[in-house]
């Protein structure tokens, strides 16, 4: 079996291509093994070849959480998948027994893990995950690019706008760097629940992009005060939601947007977790400050629903063999993409 691994944390000279790697066994009578079609990236995976606080790894380390591909065996506990079958993947893989869990929001699970950072990823021919993990989609409505781009943004950004922020019709909301996909994700769902939707981005053309994709406003964070002119052009009242995945860069200026009774969310740092907030402008304007963390079960089949339907089809906007994975996460950490980066793996 071919996988994209490391052996150590650091640069993207750690990333190596191994060959003759064993195919992995089913572990459980409930498990599925999926031979894999495509991977995408995500940030995650740059941030475990640099190494993360608390997590260690077993070389070589298979890299990846998000993939699509054909069931290939399953155990004997198995009911509603078969061999053959096209299906995604859940990247968050819970414990399903812990109070967490047992009260149906188990991305709080206390032995959450996610595939490619507290176990064996994705990036390889074969993977092996809980049926319950898996779900069926249809080859003839979404790629195997796009589905494999699906599953961890777009989990990730439903939660996040119809669960934690609850957008309604004419709420105004606020989303940061449009060129990554839980931006896209959760621009597309915003404005299907009848959203105004302003993104940023430093690049004009990825505010091009963002505006055929559905945006409402576009703001060049490098070039305006993203505070200032979203409040001069919402009549000073700012914005109900922002959804905020970088951290300590935009955090202020997510504030200054925020008007009163507004809601931030947040699921990244990725440009630092240290932020400052004004507690006396938090109470004054009575805000509301919630975290989230991908989805549960039914927040997953509620966007593989939208898959199989053909809607929020991720952009993509590259596509690698395995063999090119080095070239494919240093487009990532160069930030060039508008969408997501994809690794072709197999064949259907």
């Amino acid at each position: 079996m071919r996988a994209l691994t490391i052996s150590a944390h650091g640069g993207l000279e750690q990333l190596e291509l191994r060959e003759n790697l064993a195919v992995p066994a089913l572990g459980a009578p409930g498990d599925v093994r999926i031979r894999v079609i495509t991977g995408a990236l995500n940030h995650l995976d740059l941030f475990m070849v640099g190494g993360l606080p608390g997590i260690g790894i077993t070389p070589p380390w298979i890299l990846g959480a998000d993939a699509a591909g054909v069931v290939d065996a399953v155990g004997d506990a198995v009911q509603g998948l078969a061999p053959g079958d096209p299906v995604v993947i859940n990247p968050g893989i819970s414990c399903r027994t812990c109070e967490y869990c047992r009260e149906g929001d188990h991305p709080l699970c206390i032995r959450f893990g996610i595939l490619g950072e507290h176990r064996s990823g994705t990036f390889a021919e074969y993977v092996v995950v809980p049926a319950t993990n898996v779900r069926r989609f249809d080859p003839a409505r979404a790629s195997w690019e796009q589905a494999a781009a699906f599953p961890l943004a777009t989990l990730t950004a439903w939660r996040m706008v119809v669960n934690r922020a609850r957008v309604v019709a004419g709420d105004q909301v606020l989303i940061w760097g449009i060129g990554g996909g839980v931006a896209q994700a959760a621009l597309q769902i915003a404005k299907a629940r009848g959203a105004r939707v302003w993104v940023t981005s430093g690049s004009d053309e990825k505010l091009r992009l963002a505006r055929a994709l559905g945006a409402d406003g576009t703001l060049n964070h490098r070039e305006v005060d993203v505070a200032r002119e979203v409040r001069g052009q919402t009549g000073k009242k700012g914005v109900d939601v922002v959804i905020d995945d970088v951290g300590r860069e935009t955090w202020a200026k997510s504030l200054g947007a925020l008007g009163r009774r507004g809601r931030l969310v947040t699921c990244g740092a990725t440009s630092g977790p240290m932020v400052e907030t004004d507690v006396r402008r938090l109470f004054w304007n009575q805000w509301t400050i919630m975290g989230s963390t991908m989805g549960n079960d039914d927040e997953f089949e509620a966007i593989v629903a939208e898959l199989r339907a053909g809607r929020l089809l991720p952009a993509v906007d590259a596509v690698f063999p395995l063999a090119e994975g080095r070239a494919a996460f240093a487009r990532m950490a160069a930030g060039e993409q508008f969408g997501k980066i994809v690794l072709r793996i197999g064949e259907p």
